[in-house]
Parts: structure tokens; sequence; C-alpha cells
């Protein structure tokens, strides 16, 4: 029976709009109702996930941070945190300034979450998006409370709890970050690559080496005596793999990549747009 259910967010729970489906809010709800835990699994930060976790009304904490933090929406108690060391954060940012990249730090996992970097180059058009895009969701004075720009971050990363560092730029910058970060770090990291070739933007994560949303639904589940046939997982993008692999039932969106579409042991939802994720709760907790 299932008891834990999962849900990736962008491409999967929210539709291509960013928001969540009247028919996707009405199932989640459903199924909370019949006794099912429900929570989302996501590469955001858990300040960026945390609106939407109160929307949802979530009675499970979140799994944010592509599973490298798990804090609850409304009363922001950490339940678990994986951090990176300050000597690891360290050589992380030398480098990726090494190779162009401008460095965002997630700090403060015990709190409300704070971003803290030191530059921003003037063709990194995405980052700058990003960075108005947190104002918007988190409205402009918390969302500015919540990013701190710092003169070097070599000098503030020793006093501060490092949860995630990205780097974005260029794709053939961050291409060539992400073979040396492999080589110098290996499994001492997770290193997650996000690439949009049309805007020659790629974003890199690096996290801790027990992050992942697999890890982070494992815990979860272990924490509240669940085993993998009591868990449901809904994705749609190869950041998902793990859990879905992990998961008793395995969803995959319609919207999802062909290679995912195709593994014989998942099952095929519709698409974000046509609340994909109502329907699976429908079929597989409700019916």
């Amino acid at each position: 029976m299932i008891k834990l259910l999962a849900l990736d967010l962008d491409g999967t729970t929210l539709n291509s709009s960013g928001h969540v489906p009247d028919a996707n809010l009405e199932a989640i709800r459903a199924a909370e109702d019949a006794g099912v835990l429900v929570t989302i699994a996501t590469g955001r930060r858990f300040r960026d996930a945390q609106p939407l976790g109160r929307e949802l009304g979530l009675n499970a904490p979140l799994i944010t941070h592509n599973g490298g933090l798990l804090k609850f929406a409304e009363s922001e108690e950490t339940v678990h945190c994986s951090l990176l060391s300050t000597a690891t954060s360290l050589e992380v940012v030398r480098v990726g300034k090494a190779f162009g990249g401008d460095a965002l730090v997630s700090t403060d996992p015990n709190g409300n979450g704070t971003l803290l970097y030191d530059r921003i180059s003037d063709d990194n058009i995405p980052l700058k998006k990003y960075l108005r895009w947190a104002e918007g969701l988190h409205g402009v004075v918390i969302g500015r409370s919540g990013v701190a720009h710092v003169e070097s971050l070599e000098d503030v990363l020793p006093t501060n709890e490092v949860v995630h560092i990205s780097f974005s730029g260029n794709c053939a910058a961050m291409k060539e970050l992400e073979v040396t970060l492999n080589e110098e770090f290996g499994e001492n990291i997770t290193l997650l690559a996000t690439i949009y070739p049309s805007l020659d933007f790629t974003l890199l994560d690096i996290l801790p080496p027990d992050a992942s949303k697999g890890h982070g639904v494992a815990r979860l589940a272990e924490l509240i005596g669940l085993t993998a046939e009591n868990v449901m997982c809904i994705g749609d993008n190869f950041n998902d793999l793990e859990m879905l692999e992990y998961a008793g039932t395995a969803v995959v969106m319609g919207n999802a990549d062909a290679k995912l579409r195709d593994m014989p042991d998942f099952y095929t939802t519709l698409t974000n747009d046509e609340s994909g994720v109502a329907a699976a709760i429908e079929r597989f907790i409700l019916n």
C-alpha cells in the first residue's frame, strides 16, 4: 500500500506556466485525506520550494536541494541536512572561478536559507533573471533579505554551513568545469548539470555526496518506518531517476524524455499540462 508520495515540481506538479493545476491540488489533498504523506522532491532550494509547499498544504517535510535538505514548509523544522565541508566548498569555489563561473552558495539550512555570491558576470543574464525571479516569488523585501552580496566568498565560507553551490555560465566553459570537478572531487560531491543550448547557458549544482532525490526519499521513508514498496514517486527528468528506481510505484510524466518513458518498470501518466499528477494519484492511490 502506498503511504508516501514524492512529487517533482517543475515539469511535473507545475504546468508550463509554473502553476499548480486545480486538479493536481485537489488530488494531492484527497491523497492526504486518504492517509498518504505527500512531499515535494525538488532540485530547488528550500527557500524557493517553501511557498509551494505551503500552497499545497503538504503534511511531510519537503525534500529540497536534490535531497540535501529535508525541512517542513510551515514550521521550518529541519529534519535532515547534508553539508559540504568548508575545505571542499572553498576548493569548489576556487576551481569554478578559474573557469569563469559565477558561484551562488546556499547556506543557513536551519534557518530561512541565505544565498551568498560575490560576483555576477555582465553576460550572465540567466542568473540575473533568477535573482529577479526569487524577488518576485518571495516578495522584494524578503527576496532580497535572503540573498547576500559579499566581498569575497572565500572569506565568509568558513563561518557558514554550506548545503549547495551552483555555477552558471556559457556551455563551453561550464562543460570544462564539469569535467574538472568530476576529476578533482569524484565521489566526494554530487554534480548535476542542467544545460540550455539555445541560451548558451549551463547550470551546475554541486552538493554533498549523499545528496540526491533518491537518497532524500529513502531517508524520509526510513524515518517514518516505511519501505520502498510503500513509496510512489512522480517525475519528469533525469535528476528524478534515482528516486523513481527506488520507489515501489514509479510514474513518469507524458512530457518526460522518451528514454524515461520507455523504461519498462515505469508507468507513464499524462503531461504536466494535462494534470498528469492528478491522473496518477487517481489511478494508484484513490482508485
